[in-house]
């Protein structure tokens, strides 16, 4: 069945500026660049696709699609956020090079399992680099167990509180 995740594909407002962030700032390496001249549904379209490649495999991608209207804006990490693993070292190294580089930077914030630092990609996109604590795995088996019960409880106190139930 699923076998993990291939990309995940986000629009950008230049692929230049997007390569900077993800290649230059990330270090993720840009291993594929297309253009797309018509889109399967036959829409002629002048799009480049472009993939940042991780570790694991995996890529973030993203559109530059000028011919297609889109409103980009700032996103809440709630919204949407891109979350990447690194090193505990390496969380540390990148939250000073943010600092330094002048990038939006929030955190450290301690999730208890993870630490988890915060920036903002040229694109108004969360990007939030997380380390495992030494937990980590530990703590994720032990809310497994419980997880289906908390989304039921959520259930069950979200529509009871609605103003619909009043």
């Amino acid at each position: 069945m699923l076998k993990g995740l291939h990309h995940n594909a986000y629009r950008c407002r230049d692929s230049e500026e997007t390569r900077r962030f993800y290649s230059e700032f990330l270090g993720l390496p840009l291993v594929q660049a297309f253009t797309i001249n018509q889109t399967q549904t036959g829409r002629t379209t002048r799009t480049l696709h472009s993939f940042y490649q991780m570790d694991d495999g995996s890529c973030l991608a993203f559109f530059e699609a000028p011919d297609m209207p889109f409103e980009f804006q700032d996103r809440h990490d709630f919204d949407l956020h891109i979350a990447l693993e690194v090193t505990p070292e390496d969380l540390e190294a990148m939250f000073a090079k943010g600092k330094v580089e002048g990038i939006e930077t929030r955190g450290v914030s301690n999730h208890g399992f993870i630490d988890s630092i915060y920036f903002r990609d040229p694109n108004g996109y969360v990007i939030e680099l997380t380390a495992k604590r030494a937990d980590h795995d530990e703590i994720m088996r032990e809310a497994a167990r419980t997880a289906r019960a908390n989304l039921d409880e959520w259930q069950r106190l979200k529509f009871a509180a609605s103003p619909a139930n009043v």
